[in-house]
């Protein structure tokens, strides 16, 4: 398989739900932040699509393309209209195009626990759809968020109307929207936003469906802290993502949050967290290296919200790591193309080395070093790296120097 096509054919993809998990070389990249909506979006993301697929990204996450009561486009309402903030229908259906010509998938941000009603319905509340498609009444909302359908199967997104997964009609309603997305609009890939909010099996239904040639999901809760910061065991973490993972018959990945929390601290000087105590990766990637999304930042945790930041003098050690190592690595848009031509070019030498040397998201890893200011270790049988500012070198001379940069080295044979 040349692995320069970017993977497999779309009528290959289109009949083999897991054939793009199987193949396990993807990387995805980010294509927004959280102030993109305020930069006509759709036109700016057309001019770096060459770029984009030449640096060998092989997905782009595009933010909500439907009308939102936000302009980010978190608060979704009519969900057939596609003229949103980031720009008109038209200007989407350009990129769509574009990405298609330059072979990269165009992946939609799929926001479905909860919408934004139209009209006041049972207890005053906005919790009726009327006027617009999808015209569903008070029985498709939550009974916990002022519906009249039945308690919710997750968690709650307080402040708007929950979906009820459990209706009938809701379901088979989403799954002609998911498949009008896939099949009219163009997208081909599908991110599930707050993935905490309804039972997993909705999405295994939801994939099954519409038929995405790749999904992930955002199962994103608190990692585990103590009175003096991060626990060093984060298992129950990984856990529940990976229990998230299992209830969409494994037909999603899931985004790693468990190794960005372990990452971003061990990278201040405390490297000793990115082995557990088996010596494997401490994340998801540890355990379901093929089902694991990994990154360093996204719209919510950095960008202008800064939720959970990566400490950005830190970024490029944090790169070498996901990008050599197991998983599906994901890149995000401010660090490839806001930080500067140096970040941009040191990411894309990164890429190329996975690339050229075959690592995919079930590689084998042997950690050599894993103590306070030094990581190491070797990747497949040709790809060996360190990170931090202690000093480290392979043994052997078959080991030649890739890319190396502040704080990190690669190598292979």
């Amino acid at each position: 398989m040349d692995y320069a096509s970017k993977g497999f054919d779309e009528t290959n993809q289109q009949t083999d739900l897991g054939a793009v998990i199987r193949n396990g070389r993807e990387i995805l990249f980010q294509g927004f932040n959280w102030e993109s909506c305020k930069h006509d979006w759709w036109r700016n993301l057309e001019r770096k699509v060459p770029d984009i697929s030449k640096s060998g990204f092989t997905s782009v996450w595009l933010p909500p393309a439907t009308h939102s009561f936000a302009p980010e486009g978190y608060l979704p309402q009519n969900l057939y209209s596609l003229n949103s903030s980031y720009g008109s229908e038209h200007l989407l259906k350009a990129l769509l195009h574009k990405m298609k010509q330059h072979k990269v998938r165009a992946m939609a941000d799929i926001v479905i626990n909860h919408r934004v009603g139209t009209t006041q319905g049972h207890g005053g509340k906005y919790n009726r759809y009327d006027g617009i498609p999808l015209s569903w009444d008070e029985h498709a909302v939550t009974s916990c968020t002022g519906g009249l359908g039945n308690g919710s199967t997750g968690d709650n997104f307080h402040g708007v109307p929950n979906i009820d997964h459990t209706q009938h009609f809701v379901r088979k309603d989403i799954i002609a929207w998911l498949r009008w997305l896939r099949n009219t609009v163009g997208f081909q890939d599908f991110r599930f936003d707050f993935a905490r909010g309804y039972s997993a099996k909705y999405v295994k239904e939801y994939i099954e469906g519409a038929r995405p040639i790749f999904s992930v999901g955002e199962y994103w809760d608190s990692c585990n802290y103590n009175s003096h910061g991060l626990d060093y065991n984060q298992d129950s973490h990984r856990q529940r993502i990976i229990n998230w993972i299992d209830g969409t018959g494994q037909l999603s990945a899931a985004f790693d949050f468990t190794t960005k929390g372990i990452l971003q601290e061990a990278v201040k000087g405390q490297f000793w967290r990115l082995r557990d105590a088996q010596g494997k990766p401490p994340g998801v990637v540890g355990w379901w290296p093929s089902r694991a999304v990994t990154f360093l930042d996204n719209h919510d945790t950095g960008s202008t919200q800064a939720h959970w930041p990566f400490p950005s003098n830190h970024i490029m050690e944090g790169y070498a790591y996901i990008l050599t190592h197991p998983g599906i690595p994901s890149v995000f848009y401010d660090h490839f193309y806001d930080w500067g031509d140096s970040i941009h070019n040191q990411i894309v030498k990164l890429m190329d080395v996975r690339r050229q040397q075959d690592i995919h998201s079930r590689s084998s890893i042997k950690i050599l070093e894993a103590q306070s200011n030094l990581y190491s270790a070797i990747i497949g049988d040709k790809v060996c790296m360190k990170i931090g500012d202690g000093s480290w070198c392979p043994a052997g001379k078959e080991w030649t120097l890739a890319t190396s940069g502040h704080k990190y080295a690669v190598w292979h044979k």
